[in-house]
C-alpha cells in the first residue's frame, strides 16, 4: 500500500514538474476543443506566428497604402458607394457616401493607410 502512495506522489511530481518546465521551453500553451474548419482536439505548444511570417513574406505585402487597401479601409470606416478620386505619391483620396451626405477622405501612402483628411 505503502508503495503505491509513493509512486502515485512521484508520478504527480513528475506531471507536475514537466508543466512548469513546458511555458519556459515554449512560448504558448493552447487548449483546442476543435471549431466548425478544425474538428481535432487537443493541447498545443507553441506559437503559431511562424505561417503569418511566412505568409506576409511572400505574398501581396506592401509597405505603401494600396487603392485596394484604402477602399477597404474606408468601407470599414462606413461609407458607401466609394471610389478613387485621385491618387499620388503622397496621398490616396477617396470619394463616397455616408448617412447621405458626399464623403472625402484622404490616406497617406505609408503603411498602414492612415486618415490625414476626412
Amino acid at each position: 500500500m505503502f508503495n503505491t502512495i509513493k509512486m502515485a506522489a512521484l508520478s504527480a511530481l513528475v506531471g507536475l514538474g514537466t508543466l512548469a518546465a513546458l511555458p519556459a521551453h515554449a512560448d504558448s500553451i493552447y487548449l483546442g476543443f476543435g471549431n466548425n474548419q478544425d474538428p481535432r482536439v487537443g493541447v498545443y505548444t507553441g506559437d503559431d506566428d511562424g505561417n503569418y511570417r511566412e505568409h506576409r513574406r511572400h505574398g501581396n505585402w506592401r509597405r505603401s497604402c494600396s487603392p485596394e487597401r484604402a477602399l477597404d479601409k474606408a468601407e470599414r470606416m462606413g461609407l458607401h458607394r466609394i471610389r478613387i478620386i485621385d491618387i499620388n505619391r503622397r496621398t490616396v483620396k477617396v470619394a463616397g457616401r455616408q448617412y447621405g451626405d458626399r464623403v472625402v477622405i484622404v490616406f497617406a501612402n505609408d503603411r498602414g493607410c492612415p486618415v490625414l483628411y476626412r
